[in-house]
């Protein structure tokens, strides 16, 4: 008999603690929009839990939303502080690809027109995104910060009710998000207009809730909220000493818009409502460095209403079961984690076919899928290059888990405008200028053909236009055509003052892409062109070359500028049947086998980086004489000659450079990389009859401070080669 007492005990205290829960007064807790300084939010809550006061309901824009988000799931604060101030934040600002998960042909387009502008051209009229950021890195963010959580059909369904109040903006009203994804919430809330592209949820373009409601007191009250916690953590007004530019007056007015809105909610105050206000104003809303800063004045802030706060708390029990509560209904969805997927949905609103989405998201159903998983998963088809946006939500069934993945093509596709540009100069011969325009039509053929046609001015001409199309739906392999009409030119070496090559070239080739980093390619080429020696006898060559040739090549290197990881190699085989004008000492035909190879390595630890360089070719015929050569000389080339100084048949060339981080080393691991750099090379080029020798290898080498931006490097240094030749070269944009 003693047990039906026990349990008798048991339900009674459970009914006690019911009624106390039903008894006490409902909290609403309120966390306003603030950018990094949102950090302020965790110091409050880690006072209210302190203090044992139990949050019914949670509402929260942009900052705020993230942070009241995680709570309402389960977080506790400690657990959002190790989340947050541990997520890369500034990672946040940049949609860029890593250039190694780029496919074989894109690495070669980004590297060629390294001005990253998001430009189309299509219908007549330029176009470009709604959003100087896409908000994919920032929705991968989220993703971290929630973990593999499902969809919800009602927040209400949360640990803690919780609403996201984002702004409308085709009706400048605040919109109430209520259920769906949660990071897509948060996101959506958070989508600063005219920085990150506003979020598409119900029909509706979502962005930053602070324009309409920061502060969205009325929201919690409409929940049942009967008392209210609300944190202010709005931006100050500028002074009329701080508006010097175009920016502040712009930062101003948004503060202005924020600020009204929160005056507004301040009216629906009463007086046994809680506001904190944390003295953050003099914190970045944008440097998420002073998050921890931020946090000790959230905490400092809540200490100053502890005896308010005080009089919200439950006793120990009471408390402990409300935990519990929280706990038991997050377990939910927080067991689903290792469930396995039962299906995987393919939205697909691109032109991309299905079959290479799947194969690029590579996880298939039976997996249990983390979110480190899932972040590659994401970031594998994103690196397509052809989508706005990629995402993956699960739904949670009662025997699994099915996982949607959404992509949706650029809106300021399918054609595109791409820049290149390049300038170096050694002080002493002048400098290089080289501008480069693509116009790229998308989706040309049936598996996704691309015609790029280019454009290039400056020291050297190019006018060119092919067709690359892919043979079937995986896009393994392909044929291409090209036709290019070039003038290419060099530096006058000893007796020549300058020499131009001016040629129409045609060639086509079929080739299998074996992996996403390698391509192997079988053509014809053909060429017709003048060979020009501007010296005083002005001496010129016509030409006619058709042949054959064979090509491999790989490349996972992380960056073509300052690669600290990967490789890159090419090897080719030409076949060439050359003929020449009648002109005195060349033979009029010849046949000819040309052979390049071109390789650089990168490995790195902490902050230094080496490099390894490595270059060949070289031509084998019967005649004594070929049109077809080879160059060095400029930055990392023999960095002691100008660019394309020395020309040659034959040629070998060899560095090792080691390079170290300054920019990561003293201003943060997220900073602006700028490298200080030496390098060891050497090599040289031969005339055709020459005999190669290792005794008449140069060596070179340089010294150099250098950046990478989205719009190329940038790199300052001094070369110097043996024999006393030394140069001061600066080198902008592309360098290769």
């Amino acid at each position: 008999m003693r047990f039906p007492s026990i349990f008798l005990f048991f339900l009674f205290c459970l009914s006690s603690f019911s009624l106390s829960a039903q008894n006490r007064p409902k909290i609403g807790l309120v966390l306003s929009g603030g950018g990094a300084k949102g950090a302020a939010h965790i110091g409050v809550l880690k006072v209210i839990e302190k203090n044992r006061v139990p949050i019914d309901y949670i509402v929260g824009t942009s900052i705020g939303a993230y942070v009241g988000g995680l709570y309402a799931l389960g977080y506790s604060a400690e657990e959002i502080e190790k989340i947050m101030l541990n997520l890369p934040w500034n990672k946040g600002y940049s949609d860029f690809i890593p250039r190694q998960l780029l496919s074989f042909e894109n690495k070669e387009l980004r590297d060629r027109y390294n001005i990253s502008l998001r430009l189309g051209f299509s219908d007549g009229q330029l176009k470009y995104p709604s959003g100087l950021l896409l908000g994919q890195s920032a929705g991968n963010l989220m993703k971290l910060s929630t973990d593999v959580v499902a969809k919800f059909d009602s927040f209400d369904h949360l640990a803690i009710p919780y609403r996201a109040v984002a702004s409308d903006l085709t009706t400048a009203k605040a919109f109430v998000i209520d259920k769906g994804s949660i990071t897509k919430a948060m996101r959506a809330s958070a989508a600063v207009p005219g920085v990150v592209e506003p979020v598409h949820i119900d029909g509706r373009l979502l962005v930053d809730g602070g324009i309409a409601n920061n502060m969205p007191i009325d929201v919690v009250k409409a929940m049942g909220a009967n008392i209210v916690i609300a944190v202010d953590i709005g931006s100050p007004l500028l002074s009329k000493k701080d508006i010097k530019n175009t920016l502040h007056v712009f930062n101003q007015l948004s503060t202005i818009l924020t600020n009204n809105t929160t005056l507004a909610q301040k009216k629906y105050l009463s007086t046994q409502d809680i506001l904190i206000r944390p003295a953050i104003d003099d914190l970045s809303t944008t440097d998420f460095s002073v998050m921890g800063k931020a946090l000790e004045l959230g905490v400092q802030a809540a200490l100053l209403a502890e005896s308010e706060l005080k009089q919200l708390s439950v006793d120990e029990q009471q408390y402990t079961y409300y935990q519990q509560e929280k706990n038991r209904k997050s377990l939910v969805w927080f067991n689903a984690f290792s469930q396995p997927i039962l299906a995987i949905e393919y939205q697909n609103n691109s032109k991309v076919s299905s079959a290479v989405i799947k194969e690029k998201f590579a996880l298939n159903v039976g997996d249990v899928v983390t979110k480190e998983l899932l972040q590659k998963a994401i970031a594998r088809v994103y690196a397509i290059n052809k989508f706005e946006h990629v995402d993956a939500e699960f739904v949670d069934l009662p025997l699994g888990r099915k996982l949607i993945v959404t992509t949706q093509e650029k809106s300021w596709g399918p054609n595109y405008l791409n820049f290149g540009f390049s300038f170096e100069s050694d002080f002493s011969h002048g400098a290089i200028v080289d501008i480069e325009l693509a116009y790229i039509l998308n989706d040309v053929t049936p598996f996704g053909g691309m015609w790029l046609n280019e454009v290039k001015v400056g020291w050297e001409s190019m006018l060119a236009s092919e067709l690359y199309q892919p043979l079937e739906k995986s896009q393994y392999y392909f044929s291409s055509a090209r036709l290019q009409y070039s003038q290419d030119k060099w530096e006058a070496t000893q007796d020549r003052s300058e020499l131009t090559n001016d040629y129409l070239q045609i060639n086509t080739e079929v080739g299998l892409n074996y992996i996403n980093d390698g391509s192997i390619a079988f053509g014809f080429i053909g060429e017709k062109g003048k060979l020009a020696f501007k010296n005083d006898n002005g001496t010129s060559i016509d030409y006619d070359s058709f042949g054959s040739y064979l090509s491999f090549a790989y490349d996972n290197l992380n960056s073509i500028n300052f690669p600290t990881q990967g490789n890159k190699l090419s090897f080719d085989v030409l076949w060439r049947n050359d003929s020449y004008q009648d002109v005195e000492g060349i033979d009029p035909k010849d046949t000819s086998v040309e052979v390049k190879f071109d390789w650089r390595g990168a490995f790195h630890f902490r902050n230094h980086a080496f490099v390894g360089i490595a270059s060949f070719a070289t031509i084998s015929n019967e005649a004594n004489f070929s049109v077809h050569v080879t160059e060095l000389g400029g930055f990392l080339n023999l960095s002691g000659f100008q660019k394309d100084a020395l020309i040659g048949s034959h040629k070998f060339f060899a560095a090792i450079v080691y390079q170290y981080d300054l920019g990561r080393e003293f201003f943060g691991k997220e900073s602006l990389p700028l490298y200080l750099g030496t390098s060891m090379e050497t090599g040289n080029v031969w005339m055709l009859n020459e005999s190669v020798k290792s005794s008449d290898l140069i060596g070179s080498g340089s010294v150099y401070l250098g950046t990478d931006t989205s719009f190329g490097p940038a790199v300052f240094g001094v070369g110097f080669a043996s024999g006393g030749r030394s140069s001061v070269f600066l080198s902008l944009g592309k360098s290769f």
